[in-house]
Parts: structure tokens; C-alpha cells; sequence
């Protein structure tokens, strides 16, 4: 059964050019205290946001920061889950939030039309390492081409839709010259 999940998750990265997302349960993250709700089709919308925390560049240290990161959206906020559907870590991997399809929390008036990327660590005065852009990128044309992102998506800080500093200073000027940004 567990190589067919194997091949099964190689097949679709083939498929949809997808970088590897390593699953919750592979990080090391508590399973949700509630079902999320399902995002209606396509979302229009990708925002990008970063944990605030510290930085990791091993798979280790970005599965510790990814539970950090849980256990303040669940304990501190009283969340039933993590609020992202996926973090990147600067080790270049993707890591399972509440995944595609799912609505998230940290965007309000946006969880119901957007998937959130969050970096692992602050990007106020540096900024997150090429494998991280290079994966967060993959992560969102694997989601357009596997119909969970619409093609003509915008991408945008959490800053232009709340009241924060976030994704950082150094994040936001880097995503400010994506393709798809629109403040």
C-alpha cells in the first residue's frame, strides 16, 4: 500500500510538474480538530505570507518550525488547524498545511478564495533563499494545473488584504515582480 501511495503522489508531480509536498503527517503536525471546508473550484486568488519566525534550511529544522507554527495557530488563535494550505521551507520542500482544496484561516475577507503559501522564518531584512522562491512557484503552476488555482490567478501579500507587515519587507518586494502580483 505504501509504495503505491509512492508512486501514486511521483505520478502526479510528473503529471503536474509539482514539487514534492511533504505531508503533515511527515513533519510531524497534529491532525486538525475539525474538517475544513472545501474551497468552491478553482480559488482566484494566492497569498503569500511568512511565519515570522525563525529561518530553517534542513528538513528537520523546517518540520520543527512548521509545528511551531501549528501550535501557535492552534493553541494561541484557537484554531482548529494550522491556518496555511501550504510553508516553504528554504531547504528548497513544500510542507502540507491544510492542503489544496481546503479553506485556511489569516486572510479574512480572502480564506474562501485563496490558497496561502507562507514562508518558514522573517523576510523583513533578508530575503528567503532561491530553492524557497524556486518551490513556492513550482507549488502554484502544480495548483493551476491541477485545477486548484485558477490560470488567471493574482498573487499578493498577506499585507494588501490585512493590516500587517507581512510577508516582510524583503518577501514582498520579490513577489511585488511576479507575473501575477496585483496589490
Amino acid at each position: 500500500m505504501k509504495l503505491l501511495v509512492i508512486l501514486l503522489l511521483a505520478f502526479c508531480a510528473i503529471t503536474h510538474g509539482c514539487p514534492t509536498i511533504l505531508s503533515k503527517s511527515a513533519w510531524g503536525g497534529k491532525a486538525a480538530k475539525c474538517s475544513s471546508n472545501r474551497l468552491p473550484g478553482p480559488v482566484k486568488f494566492v497569498i503569500i505570507h511568512h511565519t515570522a519566525g525563525e529561518f530553517c534550511s534542513s528538513q528537520s529544522t523546517c518540520s520543527a518550525q512548521a509545528r511551531i507554527a501549528q501550535k501557535h495557530h492552534m493553541d494561541n488563535q484557537g484554531w482548529c488547524d494550522i491556518g496555511y494550505n501550504f510553508l516553504v521551507g528554504e531547504d528548497g520542500q513544500v510542507y502540507e498545511g491544510r492542503g489544496w482544496g481546503n479553506v485556511g484561516v489569516h486572510a479574512p475577507p480572502y480564506n474562501s478564495i485563496s490558497i496561502r503559501i507562507s514562508f518558514i522564518g522573517t523576510f523583513t531584512n533578508r530575503a528567503p533563499s532561491a530553492s524557497a522562491l524556486n518551490a513556492a512557484q513550482s507549488l502554484i503552476r502544480c495548483g493551476v494545473s491541477g485545477g486548484y488555482i485558477s490560470s488567471s490567478y493574482t498573487v499578493k501579500g498577506h499585507r494588501n488584504v490585512g493590516s500587517t507587515e507581512c510577508p516582510g519587507a524583503k518577501l514582498y518586494a520579490i513577489i511585488k515582480k511576479w507575473s501575477n502580483f496585483k496589490a
